[in-house]
């Protein structure tokens, strides 16, 4: 027993100094670890700081720098954090007095302004219609617009493809060229503007029944004779919008529309032609708008007289009708549409309430989406014009092309707040039954909203129009009209008509952005963007 007692004893002893010695280990350990990681710490402390000669612990000069570096993007970042509204902007369109920007403004504002006339004229006529206080004449003014610019709009596919033609051929320095396309452009709106006159000035009444008006339409006693006088400035409104496209593809811009304001008093009042005064004002004011740029493509020899008095050539007429049917199509698809909502419009009622209302609400929105398309107009130009200028290097068209969908986007928001603005003040100018007003009130409102979608729109198509890619726009902008169509059948009343063109247009937008980012010439492909 004394043996196994001491046994035991003698195990246990041992199996306790094992376990201090262990602990002791463990500790030791431990404590070297601290010791490793404290002197780490202290000489990561010292990379970062030394003593200088006073004594005192100072930032070591590599570290320092790289310190000052770190504060100095924290500062930068703050302050870009703190930038006002009107400095974001500023970044967003690039530097101050920015070359690009310059281009871009010199070119659009001349273009906003003589464009700008026309719709403004078109309210001053509608002002004094509205004066008459009778909604019918209001009514028949409306249809005889619609009717008078889908002619035009179908036979100025060609002016539409001359200015990015003309601008290439400038930037390169093929005046010929240039001339050459001008002078058949011009030859070929003579002869399809005089059958447009035609047209509309012997058969009024059977073409507005085919397009805007419906059977047995009061209106029609108002629109016809306004129509037949309207009509006689066909062949010289298509002579100005080439000459206007020539002077864009020319990187320049004339003013000459300007008469209207001044004739129309004249002949409403004046020459005692009332409702029809408005009509003639305008026929007279442009043709001396087509005498003006006739004179001026004259002197700037994009015209000769030699090559205007015989036709052209099928071989040399071919790639501009070529190009220009496809425009064709889409200002078919484009006609199409807005007869229909014109017509709807007019099928509302039979006292012309809804046909005026809707016949105010245009003309207020014409007077924005003009603007908006000076900027297509601008775009369709710069675009192509920067190209040939640069060689081909897509890397500046892009560049150029993103500035002017920015710009264009700014000025259909401020087209958009103007025109939400002034609402209350313009609505009740341009009638005074009461009906009238009320009815026009909530789709001028919708207009407005149609505006913020306008600006990127049109830049699009002017892009779209500048790189030659006919085909490409003329899909999206039937996919456009066909789901503005297909709202029609879904929403109801003169509100349902302009929420179908608001709903539609974000279907258009959504296309045009998608084939210049994604598909287009100018799409960012996949090795570039790695790059």
């Amino acid at each position: 027993l004394a043996h196994s007692f001491t046994s035991i004893s003698h195990s246990r002893i041992l199996h306790v100094s094992s376990a201090r010695k262990e602990a002791k280990f463990a500790l030791e350990e431990t404590s070297t670890c601290d010791e490793k990681q404290a002197n780490q710490e202290e000489a990561n402390e010292s990379d970062l700081f030394e003593v200088d000669n006073s004594g005192r612990l100072t930032p070591r000069q590599g570290r320092k720098a790289a310190h000052a570096s770190v504060e100095d993007s924290d500062k930068k970042l703050k302050k870009k954090r703190r930038l006002s509204l009107p400095s974001r902007i500023k970044n967003i369109f690039g530097r101050k007095n920015d070359e690009l920007d310059k281009q871009i403004i010199n070119m659009a504002v001349p273009n906003m302004i003589n464009l700008g006339v026309v719709p403004i004229v078109n309210a001053v006529d509608t002002f004094w219609v509205g004066r008459l206080g009778v909604a019918l004449a209001l009514a028949g003014q409306a249809a005889a617009n619609q009717a008078c610019f889908t002619l035009f709009f179908l036979i100025s596919f060609l002016p539409s493809i001359v200015a990015p033609i003309v601008a290439s051929a400038v930037a390169s320095g093929d005046t010929d060229e240039a001339q050459q396309k001008v002078c058949e452009s011009v030859w070929l709106c003579m002869v399809f503007g005089l059958a447009g006159t035609v047209a509309l000035a012997a058969f009024p009444r059977p073409l507005l029944k085919l397009m805007v008006l419906p059977e047995g339409s009061a209106a029609m006693d108002y629109a016809a004779p306004y129509l037949r006088w309207r009509a006689l400035g066909m062949v010289p409104s298509l002579i100005s919008a080439t000459g206007f496209a020539a002077y864009r593809g020319m990187l320049n811009t004339v003013a000459t529309n300007a008469l209207n304001l001044f004739l129309d008093p004249l002949c409403i009042f004046s020459g005692g032609m009332g409702f029809v005064g408005a009509a003639v004002a305008t026929a007279v004011s442009e043709m001396a708008s087509g005498l003006v740029y006739w004179k001026l493509l004259l002197q700037r020899k994009l015209l000769r007289w030699s090559k205007l008095l015989k036709p052209p050539s099928w071989k040399s007429v071919w790639p501009l009708l070529k190009g220009g049917g496809v425009m064709l199509l889409r200002q078919l698809a484009l006609n199409v549409g807005f007869l229909v909502a014109t017509r709807r419009a007019q099928e509302l009622d039979p006292t012309g309430v809804s046909g005026a209302a809707y016949g105010i609400t245009m003309q207020l929105y014409s007077v924005g989406i003009i603007i908006c398309v000076a900027m297509q107009n601008t775009a369709a130009t710069l675009v192509p014009s920067t190209l040939a200028a640069t060689k081909n290097n897509k890397d500046e068209a892009r560049t150029m092309a993103n500035r002017l969908l920015n710009w264009s986007t700014l000025v259909g928001s401020m087209v958009a707040l103007l025109n939400f603005v002034s609402l209350p003040f313009l609505v009740p100018i341009f009638s005074t039954v009461p009906e009238v007003r009320e009815a026009a009130k909530i789709p001028s409102l919708i207009a407005s909203g149609i505006h913020l979608l306008n600006g990127p729109i049109l830049a699009g198509e002017g892009i779209l129009m500048g790189l030659g890619c006919y085909r490409d726009l003329t899909v999206i902008t039937t996919a456009w009209i066909a789901t503005m169509m297909a709202c029609f059948s879904a929403f109801r009343g003169l509100n349902g008509i302009m929420w179908s063109i608001f709903l539609s247009s974000i279907v258009q937008l959504v296309g045009l952005l998608g084939h210049f980012k994604r598909v287009g010439p100018l799409a960012v492909s996949k090795e570039d963007s790695q790059k």
